[in-house]
């Protein structure tokens, strides 16, 4: 081997050795880069599918519960202190449609104001019969079982429907009615 042979083999293994930390500094800078830009696609595509999945969400309830047809039921209560609720059902033309045992949390979110969509569901216009029955403990810790009814004249609008407990201080006794939405 000539010396000249040799010395272009250092000189390149030399510039190799300086040259190659910058140039791989450069490539990370350029990796990081290209980490962050897709770092950033992917979160705008995380946001673009939440926003579709918010879209079909709404559009399946639309498609399963048209405004022509759809009915709503919710129960709602005021104070509560002579009525304890366990359960609720709900019947739509002698068909039972909803049944819900209550925890004492839910109670509680209750009294507190909350209201809690029972029911959601399709029906044809035309008159139509809603029972709501509503178990609990009444006053003096007795077991409790009233009924509520109303008849619903279903049009092409949306009907929503209130299942109310009241405390009545007059009577002593909660009461339970039927208050439809308009």
């Amino acid at each position: 081997m000539s010396i000249r042979f040799i010395c272009g083999m250092v000189l390149t293994v030399m510039t190799c050795a300086l040259v190659a930390p910058a140039a791989y500094a450069a490539g990370e800078a350029v990796a990081t880069s290209e980490a962050a830009s897709l770092e950033n696609r992917i979160q705008d595509l995380k946001a673009d599918v939440i926003g579709l999945n918010r879209d079909l969400l709404v559009l399946e309830e639309e498609l399963l519960f048209p405004a022509s047809t759809q009915v709503a039921v919710f129960v709602s209560m005021d104070v509560g202190k002579l009525f304890a609720l366990e359960s609720v059902q709900v019947k739509l033309d002698d068909k039972v449609v909803s049944n819900y045992l209550y925890t004492p949390s839910e109670v509680q979110a209750l009294h507190r104001g909350g209201v809690q969509r029972l029911y959601v569901g399709n029906l044809k216009t035309g008159r139509h019969e809603l029972t709501a029955f509503f178990t609990g403990q009444g006053p003096h810790e007795r077991d409790y079982k009233r009924g509520a009814t109303l008849v619903i004249e279903k049009g092409a609008e949306p009907k929503y429907v209130e299942l109310r407990i009241r405390d009545s201080a007059g009577k002593l006794q909660p009461e339970f009615d039927v208050k439809v939405w308009q």
